[in-house]
């Protein structure tokens, strides 16, 4: 994050997040690993000013070429952009200052904003721009908030604000901006809201691609929901899945620790998939980038809710093997960017 104080301006930046192993979603007292990369980002740029002015973005605008550049907007983007996103930050950072019993001095602010997360693909892009938002308005007015705590704002600002159902997973790697194995451990919860968030070093990780179908979009409300549902309702192969999600993300910190181990990262990345086919429904799409990978020989899964899979490959033959599988499909793969900026 950069701070311009001489010019008023406050320049943040926040990147998407692909989750490695554990919980298909988090809000079940698990376990989960995953990492920010920066081959995206989201880009705030905050500038003192006379009133509170949200300047609107591409995916803001509302005027189109054609009724097919509108379909192609609505398929990539969804019906709502970022400004949503904005506001809603904004009051949990006002109410987050009530609380501490400071009121932020300086009178208004012009807020814009720049992404190229892919959208509705499992990322975390929404997240990313609320956090990215949080920082900028932290600089500008000279607020400390722990991160931890920062995690639990930016989820507060989707579920609270606008009713997205959503886990704490991605708000923690964000805030982090660093690799972390998370404990959403049941009494830790309870008794403080956050749970317990291990920082690793990027340099654990290696020989990791993401692969994603630019226009496969998933809404991942509709599967929080039903998962939800079914898990409060008791149903014996959710509540069973989601403890072994917790046993696989366990293994797997192990064999980081360890050092690399091709063969049995490989075996907890499919598993973890094969895990969630079980109680999840799968379009084809999504199962074909799978299956396509799975046929080369790399462990695949899902990055989040679906539209982008993260996996891992043996050696830079496979990756080559697997980009030009991919290629043929019209499948885009990139080896991630691990960011690693934490350092408390």
């Amino acid at each position: 994050m950069e701070s311009f104080p001489s010019k008023q301006i406050i320049h943040t930046t926040s990147y998407p997040r692909a989750a490695l192993i554990g919980n298909p979603s988090d809000g079940y007292f698990g376990k989960t690993i995953a990492f920010p990369f920066s081959n995206f980002q989201v880009e705030v740029w905050l500038e003192e000013h006379d009133r509170i002015e949200i300047l609107p973005s591409e995916a803001d605008r509302n005027i189109f070429q054609s009724l097919g550049a509108l379909y192609d907007e609505i398929v990539m983007n969804g019906y709502y952009g970022g400004e949503r996103l904005i506001k809603a930050a904004i009051k949990q950072f006002m109410e987050y200052c009530r609380t501490q019993g400071t009121v932020p001095v300086k009178s208004g602010f012009r807020i814009s904003y720049k992404t190229d997360i892919p959208r509705q693909l499992g990322m975390g892009g929404s997240s990313a721009i609320i956090t990215a938002v949080m920082k900028a308005l932290m600089a500008f007015y000279r607020v400390d908030i722990p991160v931890h705590t920062l995690a639990n704002i930016v989820l507060a600002a989707e579920t609270v604000e606008l009713g997205i159902n959503a886990g704490l997973q991605d708000r923690v790697v964000q805030a982090y901006e660093s690799p972390v194995y998370m404990d959403f451990n049941k009494q830790l919860m309870e008794e403080r809201g956050y749970g317990e968030y291990k920082t690793l070093s990027s340099e654990l990780f290696s020989n990791l691609y993401i692969a994603y179908q630019p226009k496969l979009s998933e809404v991942s409300e509709v599967l929080h929901d039903d998962l939800r549902r079914r898990y409060d309702s008791g149903e014996i192969k959710v509540v069973q899945a989601m403890k072994e999600f917790s046993w696989i993300t366990t293994d797997y910190l192990e064999i980081l620790d360890d050092g690399s181990d091709f063969e049995s990262m490989t075996a907890l990345i499919n598993r973890n998939f094969d895990l969630r086919k079980s109680i999840c429904r799968i379009s084809p799409s999504n199962l074909e980038m799978i299956n396509i990978a799975r046929s080369i020989g790399a462990g695949s899964k899902f990055t989040g809710s679906g539209g982008a899979i993260i996996g891992s490959y043996a050696d830079e033959n496979m990756y080559n093997k697997l980009r030009e599988r991919f290629q043929k499909v019209g499948v885009q793969i990139f080896q991630p960017d691990i960011v690693n900026h934490y350092e408390g």
